[in-house]
């Protein structure tokens, strides 16, 4: 049995599991000062199990445990790693009712952060992967954890979860990132994890106030657009995204009010990543003269 402590921005998680080579994945995925865990408090207490029955030798399962409770049905051995991702993914949204957790990526350049909620298809986790890849620190690809004292966006620095054609997009477009073996016939196709930027982990105790809300949505042969949308309608488009939105009520709702009423709200859509990431620069270089 292999174990583990790890720590993932503000919370800490351990790990049991008899699959090497998901402990393995998970140290080429994140820095090593990040399983340097002294304190006994976990926030999550994670077990990737072998399968019960037959399923233990034969065409071999993998269970994923949080505090004891399995929220989800076994899956294949061999996807014990997106598999413990995305059961973090649950296990967060689930119990951190301390942040209002909203399903988007959160990068962050200059001090400001921009998130980006996106519908699956749209392209959000591939353009996150590539601005991180050109200057801007990864808060997070899935969740953004916002701060209801003060607005700001508290990093969740994880790796970026690819599948099927952005695999081979971003290994072309950053030859330099880290990436975890592709794992076939998933529910969601073909994925592989690209690692964040050393930076970004090294930073995962940095928050930052929100500059921008962009929608992103990639669009075959389109041309980069940018344009500035409605701030109520963004904010009722956010709110559906906010995950744990109705536990918070009325502070929920001035929470993201108030980071509407300071921040751009755009729609962005795309097909070139090259010209995605000039758009980005120019909103971020607008936001410093303004």
């Amino acid at each position: 049995m292999n174990s583990l402590a790890m720590r993932l921005g503000p919370f800490t998680a351990t790990l049991e599991t008899p699959f090497a080579s998901l402990v393995d994945g998970l140290h080429q995925l994140y820095r090593p000062e990040l399983f340097d865990v002294s304190d006994s408090f976990a926030d999550f207490h994670v077990s990737l199990a072998p399968g019960k029955g037959v399923r233990r030798w034969f065409r071999q399962q993998a269970r994923f445990l949080v505090d004891g409770e399995s929220p989800f049905m076994p899956l294949p051995a061999d996807q014990a790693l997106p598999m413990f991702e995305w059961g973090l993914n649950y296990a967060i949204a689930a119990q951190a009712h301390q942040y209002l957790v909203v399903h988007a990526a959160a990068i962050e350049l200059n001090g400001r952060v921009a998130i980006l909620p996106g519908a699956p298809g749209a392209g959000k986790s591939t353009l996150t992967a590539a601005l991180v890849q050109r200057g801007w620190r990864l808060l997070s690809d899935e969740l953004a954890l916002i701060r209801p004292e003060d607005g700001h966006v508290v990093p969740l620095a994880r790796p970026i979860n690819l599948k099927n054609r952005s695999i081979d997009i971003m290994r072309d477009y950053a030859p330099e990132a880290v990436f975890s073996r592709e794992t076939h016939d998933t529910a969601k196709g073909t994925v592989a994890l690209m690692r964040a930027p050393d930076d970004s982990m090294r930073r995962v105790g940095e928050s930052a106030p929100v500059g921008w809300i962009v929608f992103p949505r990639w669009k075959e042969d389109a041309e980069a657009r940018m344009e500035p949308w409605s701030r109520p309608a963004g904010l009722m488009e956010i709110a559906h995204n906010a995950m744990n939105y109705s536990l918070h009520e009325e502070r929920g709702f001035n929470v993201l009010a108030n980071i509407f009423e300071q921040s751009g709200c755009y729609r962005f859509t795309y097909s070139k990543l090259d010209d995605a990431i000039e758009r980005f620069a120019a909103l971020a270089a607008s936001s410093l003269q303004s």
